[in-house]
């Protein structure tokens, strides 16, 4: 069974990319995918710091979410936008997890993954301009996005009381990226198992 870890890049409790990575975290479900959601407020990091990191190692946190990512084939990640950036919580995150430990080089757990991209913001473009940034750092580390982003606007009207996109338009294109994603990160498992 592929196993896909899904998160926000955002620690904020009614985040609506965490709305968007739970709704996203059910289409992987509804593949038959075993699926992980990881909330990043449950791991906080000092900002990344070479000095810090040489006097006292990878911390705490960062190992934890480190397992996470090498846990699971594939990773679906839901993108707040920044200054039509990516946010400093998932850069950081990025940044700690990259870090080569156990002998491997930087990026190890990064390299011959999967990933799908979501982002969702209250504005007309649905946080889309953050997602290339967060594609190429992706890619640098050696990861696979799948194409077909999905980008939620007027996010603060686009879900139900019960967590679920309203627009059917928009619940299906989440649920083609998470069929995509499972696939990719399923072929990419077999390439490394052999």
């Amino acid at each position: 069974m592929t196993r896909i870890l899904v998160f926000a890049g955002s620690a904020r409790k009614d985040s609506f990319n965490k709305k968007l990575a739970r709704a996203g975290a059910e289409a992987a479900r509804s593949t038959g995918a075993e699926v992980t959601f990881a909330d990043l407020a449950e791991f906080v990091m000092p900002l990344y710091d070479g000095d810090l990191e040489s006097t006292e190692g990878i911390p705490e946190a960062a190992g934890r979410f480190r397992a996470l990512l090498r846990e699971n084939e594939g990773w679906m990640i839901a993108c707040p936008e920044y200054n039509g950036s990516i946010t400093p919580l998932l850069k950081n995150t990025i940044d700690w997890a990259s870090r080569p430990q156990d002998g491997e080089g930087t990026g190890a757990v990064f390299k011959g993954k999967a990933a799908a991209l979501l982002s969702a913001s209250p504005g007309r473009l649905g946080g889309i301009r953050g997602l290339v940034h967060v594609r190429t750092i992706l890619h640098g580390l050696g990861t696979l996005v799948v194409p077909g982003d999905v980008s939620v606007s007027a996010a603060h009207q686009a879900f139900g009381d019960d967590g679920s996109l309203t627009d059917l338009g928009l619940a299906e294109r989440l649920e083609r990226s998470a069929r995509a994603l499972v696939a990719a990160a399923s072929a990419l498992d077999s390439v490394r198992s052999h």
